[in-house]
């Protein structure tokens, strides 16, 4: 398929974006492998990522729910019209309202730290990890406060097509987080210096992007938009936002719970954790780079009123999106154990670490392709300024996992709560493309099913070349053996697309021929 002159614009910002992404997540492997260096599975460790779940909640409920789904459309509308003075007026009322409700929230958590710690995030750690866990809760509580800030500057370059300096923001914070395990921690202050990490990177994180916002014509107000008709619609689409994140928070909350409870539970807390980044790394190099730089876009089609461009970027992600996925789902649990011994096994990270952390991957994978699929469905959603569907199948799919978890949790310890993880995301990806599909009238059905079956039909020869190369390579290096099957399983993937005529392989070959130009489409 060649690319249209829109879809050519979104590659482009696509690609940029990756790239940063990629940078970004190879540091954020830089920075667990140090993280599992200094700290491994140990108790303090799993009282620094209960601690963690607290300010997270906050953020992503109240911030990321305000700036995700319910600013971008309507203030990238409001630009799309030229209406500009109003698209300041809305940014500033959402910046004062924001930072407002940020702060109380982190005040009265700070309050109620040790009530929250000990009442609903880890009721059986020991009482020592328990009080260590809300001395954490309270130092990071600043950080959900500058996220909001940031996240909101960062909307509003996005809106300007404008993503070079945002994507230096997760950089600089995971430096800050290498920074505090690395320098903080070993000065006597342990898990309270990667704590103190986490607060300065969220200040570098807002201050890296505050020169992008001074190169643009701005005007500030302020205001709290009372009787704003665009901050208004924000509330309104927010509203039913807030419940869907606190749904997808409350199933964290649950898995940090469940596994606090199993022997050894803060070692169980930590495998989730890792497995749970390791998972993460494709989605956010693939899919969340492809959706942070197609939301823009969504919403400026859906204010346009142009559904049809909205069909067919749509389905050209979701597509793009199938294409890189199932292989990853593939490779991810094929090679999960030599994957977990070369970025981490070193250090207090031991082989039993390796073995948790691992176990419970292979469940979190299964799950891939819906959590990749999910950045995009999302995104078109809230560009028809439609939060009410997604939030809908959120809580149902909370529901889902909290029930599973309980069911599997006991047969398969913390791998029963990352399948319960899987089948619930998996089920709430469905309902929800099934449900777009008919909103927009199709998914050209005629070109994704074709192109899904090249997939899984390359992917399985992938699946071939990579137990070959377990086989023969068993008594190599798990580091060795992940670099090869890697290599190995990508390229048997990318010429088996080739041969069964991938029409996904032009994007493949336009972004090779950026770097050797023989090698673009002609």
């Amino acid at each position: 398929m060649l690319l249209s002159a829109r879809q050519g614009s979104l590659a482009r910002a696509t690609l940029i974006l990756m790239a940063s992404f990629i940078a970004s997540r190879l540091l954020g492997l830089v920075r667990e492998s140090v993280l599992a260096y200094q700290f491994g599975t140990n108790p303090d460790y799993g009282a620094y990522l209960a601690a963690f779940r607290v300010p997270d909640f906050l953020f992503n409920v109240i911030g990321a729910g305000a700036i995700g789904s319910a600013f971008i459309p309507v203030f990238a509308a409001a630009l799309a019209r030229r209406e500009q003075d109003d698209a300041w007026r809305l940014a500033s009322a959402i910046m004062n309202l924001l930072t407002v409700f940020l702060i109380l929230g982190a005040v009265v958590t700070a309050i109620f730290a040790p009530q929250i710690t000990t009442q609903l995030i880890v009721p059986e750690y020991p009482p020592e990890e328990q009080a260590l866990t809300a001395a954490l809760v309270r130092v990071m509580l600043v950080s959900p406060v500058l996220f909001g800030v940031s996240g909101l500057i960062m909307a509003i370059l996005n809106s300007h097509q404008r993503f070079f300096l945002p994507s230096l923001s997760p950089i600089v914070y995971n430096l800050a987080i290498i920074f505090g395990a690395t320098v903080l921690a070993p000065l006597g202050l342990g898990v309270r210096g990667l704590a103190a990490g986490v607060v300065i990177g969220s200040a570098l994180h807002l201050g890296v992007q505050l020169p992008g916002l001074r190169r643009i014509p701005n005007t500030y107000f302020w205001t709290f938009g009372r009787h704003n008709q665009r901050v208004r619609e924000v509330g309104r689409l927010l509203g039913p936002r807030v419940l869907g994140m606190a749904a997808v928070q409350i199933n964290f909350i649950v898995n940090v719970n469940l596994a606090s409870r199993l022997p050894d539970g803060p070692a169980r807390v930590a495998a989730l954790s890792y497995a749970w980044m390791l998972l993460m790394l494709p989605v956010g190099v693939f899919a969340q780079s492809i959706a942070q730089a197609v939301f823009p876009t969504f919403s400026a089609q859906v204010g346009r009123g142009d559904r049809d461009a909205l069909r067919d970027t749509f389905t050209y992600l979701l597509r793009l999106i199938l294409f890189v996925s199932v292989p990853a789902t593939v490779g991810l649990i094929m090679l999960r154990v030599p994957y977990i011994q070369l970025l981490f096994q070193r250090g207090q990270f031991t082989a039993e670490s390796t073995a948790l952390t691992a176990y419970t991957l292979q469940f979190f994978a299964l799950g891939l392709v819906a959590h990749c699929a999910l950045e995009i469905v999302t995104r078109a959603y809230y560009a028809l300024h439609d939060t009410q569907t997604p939030v809908v199948f959120s809580v149902a799919a909370m529901a889902l996992n909290v029930g599973l978890s309980l069911l599997l949790i006991t047969p398969l310890e913390q791998g029963g709560l990352a399948l319960a993880n899987s089948i619930a995301t998996t089920v709430e990806a469905l309902a929800l493309v099934f449900i777009l599909r008919r909103r927009l009238g199709g998914v050209e059905g005629e070109s994704l099913w074709p192109s899904l079956a090249r997939t899984v039909a390359a992917s399985a020869v992938m699946g071939v070349v990579l137990g070959a190369v377990l086989l023969l390579l068993r008594p190599w290096p798990g580091a060795l053996v992940a670099i090869v099957g890697t290599i190995a399983g990508g390229a048997a993937y990318l010429a088996a697309a080739y041969a069964l005529g991938a029409p996904e392989m032009t994007l493949v070959r336009r972004a090779a021929g950026r770097f050797v130009p023989r090698l673009a489409p002609h």
